[in-house]
């Protein structure tokens, strides 16, 4: 017909959709010889499913006639306009003339010169490309690659990377490249070693991706690497300022505080650190200046090495060295400045000779840092890095690194420091104002722990007392100061102090309390916060928690009071465990609320428990927990107090204590009643003859004849001033003990006086008597009145 397109195509297609006959304008236009195709599947030629419509027409034999896109033997896309007309064969079964007339023909590089570019482009651009086909063999690679792999492109084409490189990691890349071909899914890599045609290890992050044809199959994958080393580092000196912010300084101890920069540092950039400490930081005194012209001695506090036991150390941990006059360590102490340092250079190879001369040779150390140590204007020591295994030398970046971190750790050695310089003044205060060991007493035996907050910590204002006391008896006090450091100590000890004057004036306990809530108000009015400023204080009000409490042997009775203590334990003889139900009381310090005391009757042998509430609270238990500890240690006490003390401690405390621990064991005794004698007297003058008369009677029976003048002297006086200036009822008291007691109760409240009386007056001279004839004596209020005592030492066996 005349003006028609003439058709580029003519195919023959059986009923199998099979191709039996190819034409010759079929092979010119997708570029398939006849042999290659006859006998094949038609479907293997289409890029893309045909349409719809054009399925069901040839599912019914019916003509169609459709735009297809077609596969060319190259991978191009071409776009046909297929007509397809129904025949029958001999056999009388179907077949289908397909002819075409081509209408576009996408090339995969389209353009005139587009291939030339294409491969320039590959080949010189500035980062590692290769491409690899459907098996993952190398198919090209540019020059940057061959260099990267140190083999040229003829050696590597149509290998696969394990067979090009067959160790680590190449297999993971082997690995990673299929895993792109299988799922089609680009994948990021990144990867720090050294590649075959480096001298040293880079970091690469590598991008492996798919090739797709216009279909989306996979027909293959290209590989390209970027080096990343300059980024790499630039990422480790960045996590290793943040290990260094996290780790160091959590502790305020100067040892550990060196031990966190050295591990830091080994495990971010280093191979082998150590930390040198001037021997007065070490010890947490003031650093002194360091001399230019005299040798420094200095601590090895901390070192750490990737090798295990630190085998290029020539000095061991906690060991002291020196540094001779003038070497590198000194100057560069004095000059304040790091370095970065070559085993060849002059400063540094005077250095380590000879002792270090060994370890370097044998670790093959070839790159030095030495940077020191310095906060708020002062050195505090000096710290060495050094490279055997990382193979790149330090760097400028890895100085200033170097320098950050240990400026930080200064900062926090220095904090350390001052806080062990702090907490040691603060424990010999506290401990120089606690006594040093119990004391002999006939009312009872005493044993005491005092246990320092743990390390984490400041000193607490925790004390303890043991006071004895007119007539045998004892006062036992345990108290806690709100706060920690210095301060709370200083505030521990005046407190303690006033205890002890208020106890000598013989103060019942709710009385003492008393007063003592008076002056911790007026300690915090002239010296708390208010007064020293909020900004200087930060611990809140001056305040503390006391218990007093005060035992007769005679009677066998202890008179208790507490002001917002934990309450004591009783442990009976039969090894019955309670705590005594006393009135809690306000915590001293807020004023103005009564205390309340309470009096028990002890038997003879029975323990008590005095403790502050550091003993019975902790981080893992609350407070009932640690009071069912303290019942269960004290159920099945020891022989000895201080074997029961050990128990106690090893039973309820769990852990490093967060507070400080006083722990005050008591176990009572009962004076032997041969040992007392008490006489009731009348209210009148005779009454002082027989007074006299009974008491040297009673020493003749003691065997204390010696002693009847002086005492016969002191009854006397002591019942006369009873009868002028005190009251019924009156009554006398000898109690024989490491010394001779004489006690003289009447029932006036008013305190005596002793006065110096003049030449002519007729009195005033008794109590003068009394203090001139006994070793001490005193007066003390009673629920009826008030007792004047006055005591003797007994006199001593003859030797022969």
């Amino acid at each position: 017909m005349q003006g028609r397109v003439p058709e580029d195509l003519a195919v023959v297609v059986d009923a199998r959709g099979v191709i039996t006959v190819w034409s010759d304008g079929a092979r010119r236009l997708l570029g398939y010889e006849p042999d290659e195709i006859v006998g094949r599947g038609a479907t293997r030629l289409l890029a893309a499913d045909l349409p719809g419509i054009t399925r069901r027409h040839v599912a019914d034999g019916q003509r169609w006639a459709s735009e297809v896109a077609l596969r060319h033997r190259d991978g191009d896309r071409v776009v046909v306009r297929l007509r397809g007309t129904p025949m029958l064969d001999a056999d009388r079964r179907r077949l289908w003339l397909v002819t075409g007339t081509a209408l576009a023909h996408t090339a995969r590089r389209a353009g005139h010169g587009a291939l030339p570019l294409w491969d320039l482009t590959l080949a010189q651009l500035p980062v590692p490309v290769a491409v690899y086909d459907r098996e993952a063999r190398l198919v090209a690679a540019n020059e940057i690659m061959t260099q990267v792999m140190g083999r040229s492109e003829e050696e590597m084409k149509g290998l696969t990377l394990w067979e090009i490189e067959p160790r680590p990691p190449f297999d993971e890349y082997d690995r990673l490249q299929r895993e792109v071909l299988r799922t089609g899914e680009m994948i990021f890599h990144e990867e720090h070693g050294q590649a075959p045609g480096d001298t040293g290890p880079h970091a690469w992050s590598m991008f492996m991706s798919p090739l797709k044809d216009e279909t989306g199959a996979v027909q293959g994958m290209s590989a390209t690497v970027f080096d990343t080393t300059e980024q790499y580092w630039a990422r480790r000196r960045l996590a290793v300022l943040k290990d260094a912010g996290l780790r160091i300084g959590s502790t305020l101890d100067v040892t550990r505080t060196a031990e966190e920069l050295a591990e830091v540092a080994v495990s971010g950039f280093a191979d082998f650190v150590t930390v040198d400490l001037l021997e007065s930081v070490a010890l947490g005194d003031e650093p002194e200046p360091v001399p230019l012209d005299a040798p420094v001695t200095v601590r090895r506090t901390a070192q750490r090495s990737v090798l295990e036991g630190c085998p290029e150390s020539v000095v061991a941990s906690g060991d002291a060295t020196l540094y001779p006059v003038g070497t590198l360590p000194v100057r560069t102490l004095v000059a304040g400045r790091g370095s970065r340092l070559r085993p060849g250079d002059p400063g540094l190879r005077e250095w380590i000779r000879p002792s270090r001369a060994e370890s370097v040779a044998r670790h093959m150390v070839h790159s030095v840092m030495m940077v020191p140590l310095r906060a708020r204007g002062v050195t505090l020591g000096l710290v060495h890095f050094l490279r055997h295994r990382t193979p790149e030398s330090f760097s400028e970046d890895d100085l200033l690194l170097a320098e950050e971190i240990v400026a930080r750790a200064a900062v926090s050695v220095d904090n350390a420091r001052r806080y062990t310089r702090e907490r040691r003044t603060a424990l010999a205060l506290q401990r120089s104002l606690l006594p040093d060991r119990p004391p002999d007493l006939v009312a009872m035996q005493v044993a005491y722990r005092y246990l320092p907050a743990g390390s984490g910590a400041d000193v607490g204002g925790d004390w303890f007392d043991v006071i004895p006391l007119s007539g045998t008896r004892v006062a036992l006090v345990v108290g806690d100061v709100v706060g920690h450091g210095i301060q709370a100590s200083a505030t521990m000890g005046r407190l303690r102090t006033a205890v002890r004057t208020l106890a000598d004036v013989d103060l019942a306990p709710d009385e003492l309390l008393t007063q003592l809530d008076d002056l911790v108000i007026r300690i915090d009015r002239e010296e708390g916060p208010e007064a020293r400023g909020r900004a200087a204080e930060t611990s809140g009000q001056v305040g503390a928690t006391c218990l007093y409490a005060v035992y007769d042997p005679v009677s066998r009775r202890c008179t208790m009071a507490r002001a917002g203590h934990p309450p004591p334990a009783l442990v009976t003889p039969d090894g019955t465990v309670r705590f005594l139900d006393l009135p809690a009381g306000p915590p001293l310090g807020l004023g103005g609320l009564p205390f309340e005391a309470v009096e028990v009757r002890l038997e003879e042998n029975s323990l008590l428990a005095l403790y502050t509430d550091g003993l019975i609270n902790a981080a893992d238990h609350d407070m009932e927990a640690g009071l069912a500890l303290l019942r269960e240690a004290l159920g099945n006490p020891a022989g000895e107090l201080e074997e029961t003390c050990e128990q106690v401690l090893r039973t309820v405390l769990t852990g490093r204590p967060a507070d400080d621990i006083v722990l005050m064991l008591a176990r009572t005794a009962a004076l032997d009643a041969g040992k007392v004698r008490t006489w009731q007297l009348p209210p009148d003058p005779a009454a002082v003859a027989g007074a006299r008369k009974m008491a040297g009677e009673q020493l003749a029976a003691w065997g204390l004849a010696e002693a009847e003048f002086t005492t016969e002297l002191i009854v006397s006086e002591l019942v006369t001033n009873a009868l002028r200036y005190g009251g019924a009822p009156i009554e006398l008291r000898l109690i024989r003990d490491s010394a001779l007691i004489c006690e003289v109760s009447d029932g006036s409240s008013t305190a005596p006086h002793l006065r110096r009386a003049r030449v002519f007056d007729e009195g005033g001279r008794g109590l003068l008597l009394v203090a001139q004839l006994s070793e001490r004596w005193g007066s003390r209020q009673t629920p009826t009145g008030k007792t004047i005592w006055a005591e003797q030492p007994l006199p001593t066996e003859p030797s022969f």
